[in-house]
């Protein structure tokens, strides 16, 4: 019978995985998050899009998905379920009937304010698990590169993926067709 390894020890190919190591990081953020919000509290990604709602103001959703990073149909979910509990309110864009711009309602803005100390310490309270404050802004700035990296990489395939339709060429004009003269009435002859 083989013996189990220690559950305390790790899998060395999990422990070199930059992907497998951020996951895990993710699950101590909110972990830290749920502790300091409480279960009545608004979740991360609702943080995210009332802060970024409040930066943008008159923001599109689609504007809301390229500065939080949550995917289209989710954010419209949210935002769909945000607007029910009166914390955005939602109108047309005067410059783009086609979208909707968002902004923060006196509720969303209280709600944001509320939130802003408890975000500070769920922060304070993941970077302190990092010895060194030196260290702790290394790992900011470095999640803000990837991020940025990705951004720059995503931007280009997104544009091949969905190129801007094409404006439909305008139809030539067809000359009009000669009109037919009006039949002269011919004069009799007098015999």
């Amino acid at each position: 019978m083989a013996k189990s390894k220690s559950s305390t020890k790790g899998v060395a190919a999990l422990e070199r995985s930059p992907s497998h190591l951020l996951h895990r990081a993710q699950q101590v953020a909110v972990d830290i998050y749920a502790e300091v919000f409480g279960p009545d509290g608004v979740t991360q990604r609702q943080y995210a899009v009332l802060a970024a709602a409040a930066d943008h103001e008159g923001a599109t959703q689609t504007d809301l998905v390229r500065i939080t990073g949550i995917d289209r149909s989710t954010l419209a979910d949210m935002a769909a379920r945000m607007i029910r509990k009166g914390l955005l309110a939602r109108e047309r864009s005067a410059s783009d009937a086609r979208a909707n711009t968002v902004r923060l309602t006196d509720l969303g803005r209280a709600t944001l304010e509320d939130a802003k100390p408890k975000m500070a310490e769920a922060d304070a309270k993941l970077l302190k698990l990092i010895a060194g404050g030196g260290r702790r802004t290394a790992l900011v700035a470095l999640l803000k590169d990837l991020l940025k990296a990705q951004a720059s990489v995503q931007a280009p395939a997104a544009t091949a993926r969905n190129p801007a339709k094409p404006t439909k060429a305008a139809k030539p004009i067809k000359a009009a067709k000669p009109a037919k003269a009006a039949p002269e009435k011919r004069k009799k002859k007098a015999g």
